[in-house]
């Protein structure tokens, strides 16, 4: 199974979302991108399950980013992944930083923040942080979310 890391790239209004143990979670109109990695036995497997997960919204939440992809206000509109091999998660997250949520993805790590806001689209600099960590990123449009 192809390993890797990823980036969901979300549009969201003005909202408050409840996130497990982190509780209510107020986020900015705009987009927020969440970094991830896909290292495990599944591989980019996870990526897809994501993507099912912010379609159907049928199942109970297992990690942080599981409340945005269910949540009603939370739109996935791209994702960005590479493959590799490489712990390179934490890099690419404090590649893109900025305006993080805190505590958001990282409960694995000491990064502040797996989970940026930005105010417009960041596709184009999503794939560029990936560049400059010298992977070559795939970006997959979702379109209808």
């Amino acid at each position: 199974m192809d390993k890797g890391i990823y980036c969901l790239v979300f549009e969201n209004p003005a909202c408050t979302v409840t996130v497990g143990a982190l509780g209510p979670v107020p986020f900015r109109a705009g987009w927020h991108v969440y970094v991830g990695s896909a290292l495990g036995s599944g591989g980019l497997l996870r990526l897809e399950r994501h993507i099912v997960l912010s379609r159907n919204r049928d199942r109970r939440p297992k990690w942080h980013i599981d409340w945005l992809t269910q949540s009603p206000y939370f739109s996935l509109r791209s994702a960005v992944f590479a493959m590799t091999e490489e712990r390179l998660e934490c890099r690419l997250a404090e590649t893109l930083g900025g305006e993080g949520v805190p505590g958001f993805g990282c409960s694995d790590c000491t990064c502040t923040s797996h989970l940026f806001y930005r105010r417009s689209n960041p596709v184009k600099e999503t794939d560029a942080a990936f560049r400059s960590l010298g992977l070559a990123a795939c970006t997959k449009t979702l379109m209808n979310q």
